[in-house]
């Protein structure tokens, strides 16, 4: 039963996470609420291990949730679950673009999709950022990171590798 509703659920969020990988962060979270196969603090850290490990964001942190729910075959399930609706999407877009890719309606559907995509973002990491509020510490280094994101514009890459270094010098400082 636990193989059918992960292919279900990943297969869902393949088919409605337009927006690239960050974007099945809503549907993840959602799982994580209904199904409670993972924690929210298990979610982040899927999220920052696939932010940082080759491939995109949305099927690494499939194959890490899907193996949490139900080792290397729900892995596999989850991960391929996901990919498919895209599969099948891009073919069929790509056909039907062809034909109007200038139309009205096309670009103005896209340009639509994009705030939306956005607000569901930020929804999510309102509720993701709610138990490390208490956190001062927490707070104060992602006040930092981002004033320095801000001034600096360099790729997320380096500032998830500086969050990484003080969180582990703070872990073995306990600070």
């Amino acid at each position: 039963m636990i193989y059918l509703l992960l292919v279900y659920e990943f297969f869902k969020i393949g088919l409605f996470s337009f927006g690239g990988g960050y974007a099945t962060i809503p549907f993840l979270y959602q799982i994580s609420q209904t199904y409670h196969w993972y924690s929210v603090q298990e979610l982040t850290h899927m999220i920052a291990i696939a932010s940082i490990t080759p491939g995109p964001v949305g099927i690494n942190v499939a194959t890490f949730a899907g193996l949490k729910t139900s080792g290397l075959i729900g892995s596999m399930l989850a991960t391929t679950s996901e990919m498919i609706p895209s599969f099948i999407f891009v073919i069929l877009v790509s056909k039907i673009l062809k034909k109007f890719h200038e139309n009205f309606f096309v670009k103005s559907l896209l340009e639509t999709l994009k705030p939306v995509c956005c607000a569901l973002l930020v929804s999510v990491s309102v509720g993701l950022l709610k138990p490390q509020i208490s956190d001062v510490k927490s707070m104060i280094l992602l006040a930092f990171l981002l004033l320095i994101s801000w001034k600096s514009k360099k790729s997320p890459l380096f500032y998830m590798v500086v969050a990484g270094i003080i969180g582990v010098c703070m872990t073995f400082l306990s600070v």
